[in-house]
């Protein structure tokens, strides 16, 4: 029940990198993509109607990972304090600049959010792969089950490394690129030229860096958490979530250069779910590997709830979680379709579309 209870927490962080991801994407390339405030309001209509509402994955996700695994909840919310009230404060500003760029009629008003649109959005991506890349590396946990990390030490990966380290900003880099390139293509699907026609172009960009990126972290990965390869080397079946992976982003360069944007973006969603598959299996059975000695590590088993709250547990998610389907397939039905350019005058933009 505990490895099931790995799976649906793993399975409901990859549906919010896909579907916030695409909206964090638009926040990074908007300046690119868009050259005039009129181009601008397109963008924010694009993402209007479902960027707050994606969010609710990230908030189911925190709630199953308190309920599933409360000692990796108390381990990970006390030794990653910092960077987590960070992530609070950059979510919050993205929020605020999303729906209060239009309340005043102002030429320093809206390019001010605007940047901040961008900012939030650029630095969210980073500190969440940042995040990531703490996890797979591993953090010093001692024998208490508990662990403290500064923001930084020396830059290097070790048993007394900081949040951030050469490892870290590499796959925080990777996360940059590959939320651009998934935010690129959803502009590119959702607007109308020209603007569709920049966010291809940047959508090529993003691809090579995400392309380069992503060997680099796969390489120095398998060197620095040895876990990976004991993992596949026990279930040789594991391949197919970096393979799929791959597949996804060629899919995503493919329909691309062809214009067929919807199959581009599907293609960006394989990848991105492709490459958490690939952590989640490669750490499994460690939830929070550590650093300073694998054994005081926090696994599936010694950082899982009672085994009668994960069953009974379980009835209570899979109805919430039904219900959180049937919203999200009902909002991206009704506002389904490329934003029609009349739409730059209606409205800011925000979740009140």
């Amino acid at each position: 029940m505990a490895t099931l209870w790995f799976c649906l927490v793993a399975a409901m962080l990859a549906l919010y990198v896909v579907f916030d991801g695409f909206d964090l994407g638009a926040g990074i390339v908007h300046f690119w993509v868009a050259k005039s405030e009129r181009e601008r309001r397109l963008v924010l209509r694009s993402i209007g109607p479902v960027w707050d509402g994606n969010e609710v994955w990230l908030l189911a996700s925190g709630g199953t990972l308190y309920f599933a695994f409360p000692a990796l909840y108390a381990a990970g919310f006390s030794g990653f304090y910092l960077p987590l009230m960070m992530v609070l404060w950059l979510l919050i500003l993205r929020g605020c600049s999303i729906e209060f760029r239009n309340h005043i009629d102002n030429e320093v008003w809206r390019p001010f959010w605007d940047g901040v649109f961008c900012l939030s959005s650029t630095l969210l991506a980073i500190f969440f792969g940042a995040a990531l890349g703490n996890v797979v590396r591993g953090v010093p946990l001692d024998q208490t089950g508990r662990f403290f990390e500064p923001l930084w030490v020396d830059f290097r990966p070790g048993p007394n490394a900081g949040i951030l380290d050469w490892y870290t900003v590499l796959v925080g880099g990777a996360a940059y690129a590959a939320l651009a390139l998934h935010g690129a293509l959803w502009v590119a699907w959702k607007t109308p030229e020209p603007i569709a026609a920049r966010a291809r172009r940047v959508a090529g960009v993003a691809s090579i860096g995400a392309i380069a990126l992503t060997a680099g972290i796969t390489w120095w990965t398998i060197r620095l958490q040895p876990q990976v390869m004991a993992g596949l080397s026990e279930r040789p079946w594991g391949f197919a979530f970096p393979l799929f992976a791959l597949a996804g982003l060629a899919s995503a360069w493919w329909f691309r250069s062809r214009r067929r944007d919807g199959a581009a973006f599907l293609g960006s969603s394989a990848f991105l779910a492709g490459m958490l598959a690939s952590a989640a299996f490669g750490v499994y059975p460690y939830v929070l590997p550590s650093a300073i000695d694998p054994a005081y590590g926090l696994t599936v088993r010694n950082a899982s709830a009672p085994e009668y709250g994960l069953v009974i547990g379980l009835r209570w998610w899979l109805v919430g979680m039904a219900l959180a389907s049937g919203y999200i397939i009902f909002t991206y039905r009704r506002f389904s379709g490329r934003v029609a350019p009349e739409m730059a005058d209606e409205g800011n933009g925000g979740s009140d579309v």
